[in-house]
Formats: C-alpha cells, structure tokens, sequence
C-alpha cells in the first residue's frame, strides 16, 4: 500500500463504519455496532501513527487527490496536505477518538441508541479528519459544517428531553453565526486571491499585505484584516470564544462520551487547528492578531470564573475547556502558534481524561451529575480517583504534569509578546492559573473527598431528569422511585480507557515541549514573521525540560495555582459551611456569575425577543396587512368589476341597446380625441 492510499484510509475507514452501522446497525447484533466501529477507529489510528512517523522522516504531501470542479481558473478538489502540523492532529483525534469509543461500550450499554450513538460518533471523527487533512478551503469548510452538523446530532441524541433539542438548536444557531464570518473570510480569499488553494493562496499572502478593500463609504481597510477576522469569527462559533461560547456549556446535555470527544481534541479545537494552518495570512496583520488576543484572554479569564460556582460536574469541566481555550486562542494571537498547539495536544489528553472520569462517576451515581450529592467516593472508585487526580493536576499545570508545559508557554510568551493587546492576555492567564486550579480541585474535593453526600440526598429521577426520558433513554425506571446509591468501581471498558488517557497526561508534556515549543517539529507548517516570534526569543533561555521545570515552579503562575488549590481545600474541606456564607453575602455578583454574566437571558431578549418582533412585524404588517391587502384587494376588484358588468346582463333588449349605444359613443370619443 502505498502513502496515499494509506492517507484514504485514515478518514474512509471511519466513514464506511459508520455508513454500515448507521444503515445496518439495528439489524446487527448489539456488539457488532461497537466491533465495526473501534476496529475502523483503530486501522484509522493506526494509519495516522504510520503517517506521523513518515512524515517524522521528512515525507510530506501536498496534493489533489480528486478534482469533481473548475470554475475559470479555479479548482475545486479533494486534497490533502500532509505536514507535521496535519500529522500531529491526526494522532490526537484518532487516539482520543479511540478511547471515547470503547469507553461508550460501558457507558451506553443500556440506551436503546446504542448503534445509532455509535454511527454518529464515528461520522464525527470522519468529519474531524477530512478538516485537518485538508489542502484547500473549500474542503476546509466542509469538514467545518459537517463537524457541526453531527454535533447537532450528538448533542441532542436524547431527543426527547426538551433541554436537549434546546441545547442543540443553540449550539447550532451560534455556530451558523461564527460560520457566516467564515464563509465571509474564504469569499474574501476567493475574490482577491484568485484560488482557494492553501498553497497559492499563502504564496500571495505578503503581496496583499497593503491591499485594502471599502467596507463602507470611503474607509478603507487592509484586505488581510478584514479576512483574517472574518475567518477568526468562524474559529469563535466552532472554539467557543467570547461572545459566541453559550453553546458550549449546554452541550452537556448530551451523552459524556461526545462531551468528551466535542471537548478534547476535535470540534472545540477545530478553530485553534484552523488559524495556526493559517498563520501565513494572521502574521500579515498585527490588528487581527491583536483581536485574537483580546477575545483569547477574556474568555481565559472571564469563562473559567464561571467554573467556581457550577455544581454539575460535566458543567464544571466544560467551562473549564472554555478557559483552556482561551489560553490557545492567546497563544495564537501572540504569534506562539506552535505553543498553542502544544496546549491543544497535552490539554486534548488530560481534557478527555477528565470528561470520561466525570462520566464514570456519573454511572456509580446512577446518572447523578450533581456534586452535592456526591462526596466520599475516592474508596468506592479508586481507578476513576486517581485517573482524575493526574488530569486535574495537569489541568492545573502542576508540574511535572503535561499541562505545567504547555500552559506555562503561554504565559509566558503572553508576557513577552509585542502584539497589541499582550499586556491584558498576560495578566489574564496569570490570573487564570489561580482560577483553574481552584475549580478543578473543588470538583476533585466536592466528588471523592469529604462526607458520603449521596447516602443522605433524595434521589428521585424526576428531581435530576424527566422520568419518562429517563426511562426512554434507559437510565431510570420512568416512574421516578427512589433507588438506593452504592457506588462501585466502573466496568474495564470505562476505566482503560481513563488509564490510557492518564499516560500521556503526565509525559506528553515533558516529551514535547522541545520539539514542538522551541524546536523545529512543525517546519513549514507554521509561518512567524521575525518580529513577531516570542517562541524564539524565549528559546534563547531554552536549557532543556528540567530547567523549563524548575524555572517554573518559581514563576508566579505555580504559586497562583498553589493558593488556587488551598483555597479550594479550605472551602471544601476544612471549613465546608463558608461557602454557601460567601454566596448570599456576594448576593448580586454571586447571582451574575451563576446566570453567566446574563449573557443568555440577554441573547434570549435582544437576539431571539428583537427576531420575534421583527417576526411579528413582518406578519402583522407584511403578510397580513400588505400581502393579504393585496390579495384580497385584488379580489374584490374583481367582485366589484364583476358586480357592475352584472348589471349590463339583465336579459332586457333595450339594456343591450343602450349599451350598445354607450360602447359606440366611447368608441367615437375616443377616435376623435386620438
């Protein structure tokens, strides 16, 4: 076999399991759904180590695999371009696709979805891997749209729960937003480069540097602003940056296994990947960068508080990937593209590792999510205790923990970053460090320390889920009875995949960091103007992982995190009465960070209450009183024209003569006046 046809196999393997068991799966016998699917997960991933390697020795590609268009000079083709940047994201998705897929053996063992969960899974990860693969735009946005499209699906697989449909229905409402700007961004690219080739296009990127376009009356803007926030708006809806993350958090809704897959290493990510790929036509436009810094660091900061005050434990880890986000987007928008995809692969690790743990405890729990109610497990579920223990201190950026690196690059780079805007990014994630660790310890402390909380909480299903889809999703007996709660270790297939994410979680970080951060790993893949390259300067302090190590943990992020973790400790296990105390005397400000700064109850009022006036408008006075005037006046022009014809049909002669009459002297009145 040759390399590209090993390339075909990589996204096709998945997309032909999830075709068979999408059409098939029900007539299949139940394991032959998970069967399919993990071993076309597992070639797939197999086939992207095989590349990895390949191109570890050199080898890219950069190609056509099939043209279906030309439109004038324009080709429209299948392609894919094989670098390190490609090579590396391969390894991460198929890997962590992998472990979610056995992991949902366990977890879904009971729903009557059961294929269908697994189909759409595997569609996803097809679709995540046609996207980075990709060589041109138009292939870019397809693997876009379709990784949105299957996450509206995912996201409201329990279609019968109400706050599904509703979670999905946003999540795909703020991602058409984001994907306007970035259809907008590749027009832009289209018009005025004259292909949608990456190649071509970054070719003639330095030569539109001074290009500017009119936006609006005789202002003028330079053409790579304007496309590169365009295309950053689209990163916004898919990554969840401010203001368009609302969708994130309610993504919860769907099953722990998508969270995971959503949240870790594919869709959330997809627009880190997509502005690190183009960071030929970023690093042409210090604004734009500017604006990606900005928007970076006020959802690491801002997002992340959010997370102090969640008691929903999926919650809690998704505006955590809200805040890690933001460091990623910071990382971009300070020129450290490589450092931001140094974050994206250790945070894809830890970030799953923690999603599947928060899901085992969630079957020990009988489908509890509510860490009130939890408390005491760490001696029923010591597997899943300690797996989460490694991901949250790498979450934290404890070292010697793979996130320590990666964040601590940020930070780094933020502080020395020329980029407009780095000053406020630098001070941001200083403060986040304290934020996260903070947070993530709480959970830790809330969930596997302290009292049994769940031998004493009323569990009833229609306090947590509606009874009738509790039982329809086959979570609950549908009558809403009360069950007793003894908590048990969760099954192999749940907890290997929670120990194989927990590796790379404490190495990934010490391996990579010089190869990825300060060494040449990406080569051509990422493009760094001279006076913007942070990563290059602070190579020049570069003495190795050990000093890196020992150099932070005098740096003032490992002592924010610190003081993060002994608050949390203090809260939650010395003093556990304080907080609530603390609640009702913030009173307003605890209220705002409970309602996310009211930026839903604001979308709902001004975005979905100004459409349903607008609406109203346009039915009230458009349809009703204009179209229907129309309608209806034509018609009763037509009875009132009809009406006096009628009476010209009487069946008298002398009506007809005097008509007759009539029509004859209109006739000579009008030849005399002609």
């Amino acid at each position: 076999m040759t390399m590209q046809q090993l390339y075909l196999v990589i996204p096709l393997a998945p997309l032909l399991a999830s075709i068979v068991v999408g059409l098939w799966g029900r007539k299949l016998p139940r394991a032959a759904a998970h069967w399919i699917t993990i071993v076309a997960v597992a070639i797939s991933f197999a086939a992207s180590v095989v590349v990895y390697r390949d191109v570890m020795a050199g080898n890219t590609f950069n190609g056509d695999i099939y043209v279906w268009a030309m439109i004038g000079d324009v080709r429209m083709a299948v392609g894919f371009l094989i670098d390190p940047l490609t090579a590396m994201m391969l390894v991460v998705v198929t890997f962590v696709s992998l472990m979610v897929h056995v992991y949902t053996i366990g977890y879904m063992a009971d729903d009557d979805g059961y294929a269908r969960f697994f189909s759409y899974i595997c569609l996803f990860t097809f679709s995540m891997l046609m996207l980075v693969m990709s060589n041109n735009f138009l292939q870019l946005f397809f693997g876009w749209e379709a990784v949105g499209l299957v996450s509206y699906l995912l996201i409201g697989f329990w279609f019968k729960r109400p706050t599904a449909i509703y979670a999905n229905l946003k999540a795909f409402m703020a991602n058409r937003v984001g994907d306007f700007g970035f259809i907008v961004g590749i027009g832009l690219v289209l018009a005025y480069f004259g292909s949608i080739d990456y190649a071509e296009v970054f070719a003639k990127a330095p030569a539109a540097a001074n290009t500017t376009v009119g936006l609006w009356g005789s202002a003028q803007w330079s053409l790579l602003t304007v496309t590169c926030i365009c295309l950053f708006v689209g990163a916004m809806g898919k990554s969840a940056q401010v203001p368009l993350h609302v969708w994130l958090p309610d993504s919860m809704e769907g099953p722990t296994p998508i969270s995971a897959l959503i949240h870790a290493a594919t869709m959330v990510t997809a627009g880190i990947f997509m502005v690190a790929r183009m960071s030929p036509l970023f690093e042409h436009s210090a604004t734009a960068l500017g604006f990606v810094t900005v928007i970076g660091a006020t959802g690491a900061l801002f997002l992340g508080i959010l997370g102090m005050v969640q008691f929903d434990i999926k919650r809690v880890v998704a505006y955590s990937t809200l805040s890690q986000l933001g460091y990623m987007t910071v990382a971009l928008g300070v020129s450290a593209y490589a450092g931001a995809m140094f974050h994206l692969m250790t945070h894809a690790f830890f970030k799953a590792l923690l999603f599947l743990g928060a899901g085992s405890v969630i079957i020990a729990l009988h489908h509890d999510q509510d860490m009130r109610n939890m408390g005491g497990l760490r001696k029923y579920m010591p597997v899943t205790y300690w797996t989460m223990l490694i991901g949250t201190l790498a979450l934290c950026g404890m070292p010697p923990f793979a996130g320590f690196f990666s964040k601590d690059v940020i930070i780094e780079a933020a502080r020395d970053s020329r980029i407009p805007g780095h000053a406020y990014a630098y001070a941001c994630v200083l403060l986040g460090a304290f934020v996260t660790a903070f947070y993530s310890f709480r959970l830790l402390f809330m969930t596997f320390h302290g009292d049994e909380r769940f031998r004493t909480a009323v569990h009833h299903d229609q306090e947590h889920l509606d009874a009738a889809t509790e039982a329809a999703a086959g979570h609950g007996d549908g009558h809403g009875a009360a069950h007793a709660i003894e908590p048990k270790e969760s099954p192999w297939v749940v907890t290997a995949p929670l120990i194989l994410l927990a590796i790379p979680s404490i190495l990934a970080g010490w391996v990579a960091i010089g190869p990825m951060a300060f060494g040449d790993f990406f080569g051509k893949s990422i493009f760094v103007l001279p006076e913007h390259d942070v990563l290059g300067e602070l190579k020049r302090s570069w003495h190795g992982a050990s000093a890196f190590l020992v150099h932070g943990m005098q740096a003032p992020s490992f002592w924010l995190a610190l003081a993060g973790i002994a608050v949390a400790w203090y809260l939650y296990l010395v003093n556990t009465a304080l907080p609530a105390r603390l609640a009702r005397t913030a009173g307003g400000w605890y209220a705002l960070l409970v309602n996310n700064y009211y930026v839903d109850r604001f979308n709902d009022w001004f975005f979905a209450g100004g459409m349903r006036v607008i609406g109203g408008l346009f039915s009230n006075v458009g349809d009703r009183k204009i179209i229907e005037g129309i309608v209806n006046g034509s018609a009763a022009l037509v009875a009132w024209w009809g009406r006096l014809l009628r009476q010209f049909q009487s069946g008298y002669v002398y009506h007809y003569a005097f008509t007759m009459i009539i029509g004859l002297f209109a006739l000579l009145t009008w030849w005399v006046i002609r």
